[in-house]
């Protein structure tokens, strides 16, 4: 049997979009095996949100071009958008399909290609109009849905809206489908993925919300989880129905960026640091043990050290569960790439230091508050030396000794002390559910 392997970079949209190529390059008798593995067929499904990324794709590249100097490689995603020829020159390549016709990528891998000259197909700008419905699968706990694509934000930083295109999506009753598809593979947990995935609906006029309401009546999906929305996308009413919805989990995952407001204003958000907050307090009066993870971009052009230590203070005082922490990366073809005051390297990697530092904090912080209460887990299949791990409701990380049984099920649990090598809280005792 021929062989293929996928490698993912990025976002969770991409994820999905891996796993939908994957089913159909099985579906024409190909079997997966792993990343580095010898293989007839690779693809590399790319991200572009900083030159750290791009340059990992190509050492990807290079390294399967040595693995099989026969095989064929396919490079996707947003950097294929970006930079189609700069990728189809790197020894190997044979295909570059931008985002519009990624969908498309199992078809044309599977042409015949006797000159083995590069093609490329869909990366111009204008061409980004198609939506390529997408959700993973094989992991027998969670599921990555893609329910939007593109956006119609320009932030001056971002190359997002370039590389996806706008703002788009299918029907609220395709979606309905494909979840009730996930539900009977068995999967317990679904992730709602998108670009900006609270501008659902810019295609069709549905709302996202009225997407949370049908979602919330299919039979078999026990969790889902918002991956990530814009804070001004945030509404009452979604935090509203959250809290009502036992399917819905106490978890968000919102971007900030800066609590500069100065800053925020030279990236082109569409909020200042008092809205930001507000919504923050909106979940927690609805759902005081919500976990929240907050992006924040640090040496931002024109971020002086008063910008980033009102970054510091406000964050303090927001006391999220989580930071996802990103370097400012100059992106080709943005504003920010002209502004001036440009933040040294080194005062960029101090300050995102400091800030993973505030993160340990906050993050162990909010997850020891939950020690000694009773908490329901859904534990996943990975084991590491003898533990298995699952997450609460409020997606706190916890370990326990591996169980097979306990795989893809939902359990009450007594939760124990912080092991800070597995940043996880340690299980005191399970109940076990009464199929076992």
């Amino acid at each position: 049997m021929k062989r293929y392997a996928i490698h993912t970079l990025g976002c969770k949209v991409n994820f999905a979009e891996s796993s939908t190529i994957g089913r159909a390059l099985e579906r024409a008798g190909y079997q997966r095996v792993a990343p580095f593995a010898e293989a007839e067929i690779y693809v590399v499904n790319s991200c572009s949100v900083t030159e750290h990324a791009d340059k990992k794709c190509r050492n990807i590249v290079r390294r399967l071009h040595r693995i099989n100097p026969q095989a064929r490689i396919a490079v996707t995603g947003c950097y294929a958008q970006l930079s189609g020829p700069a990728i189809a020159a790197i020894d190997g390549v044979c295909l570059v399909v931008g985002n519009n016709d990624k969908e498309d990528l199992p078809r044309l891998l599977l042409e015949p290609d006797d000159d083995r000259a590069p093609r490329i197909y869909g990366c111009r700008p204008d061409e980004i109009v198609r939506f390529f419905p997408a959700f993973s699968c094989g992991d027998r706990t969670r599921s990555f849905l893609k329910v939007q694509d593109g956006c119609d934000y320009c932030c001056s930083y971002c190359t997002i809206h370039a590389a996806r295109g706008k703002s788009r999506n299918q029907p609220i009753a395709n979606l309905v489908r494909e979840a009730e598809q996930i539900a009977a593979s068995g999967v317990r947990e679904i992730v709602l993925t998108g670009v900006n995935t609270g501008d659902f609906g810019r295609t069709t006029g549905e709302r996202f919300i009225d997407l949370l309401r049908a979602l919330d009546r299919v039979t078999g999906i026990e969790r889902y989880r918002i991956s990530s929305i814009e804070p001004n996308l945030l509404t009452d009413e979604i935090i509203a129905f959250c809290a009502s919805s036992p399917r819905f989990q106490p978890h968000f995952h919102i971007p900030l960026q800066s609590g500069s407001d100065e800053v925020l204003k030279r990236m082109r958000r569409r909020y200042l640091t008092a809205a930001f907050a507000d919504r923050i307090a909106a979940v927690r009066r609805a759902m005081p043990d919500a976990f929240l993870g907050i992006d924040v971009i640090v040496g931002f052009p024109g971020e002086s050290e008063a910008d980033f230590e009102q970054t510091c203070r406000f964050l303090t005082g927001l006391a999220p569960a989580y930071l996802h922490v990103f370097p400012f990366s100059e992106r080709p073809g943005t504003p920010a790439v002209d502004f001036p005051d440009k933040v040294p390297h080194a005062v960029i990697t101090d300050r995102a230091a400091k800030l993973d530092a505030l993160c340990r904090e906050l993050h162990e912080s909010f997850c020891t508050r939950y020690t000694g209460r009773v908490a329901r887990v859904l534990f996943e299949s990975s084991a590491k030396r003898g533990k298995m791990f699952g997450f609460t409701e409020n997606y706190i990380r916890v370990q326990a000794p591996y169980d097979r049984r306990l795989v893809n099920r939902i359990c009450r649990v007594q939760l124990g002390g912080w092991d800070e090598s597995d940043q996880s809280l340690v299980v005191e005792s399970i109940e076990m559910p009464r199929e076992l």
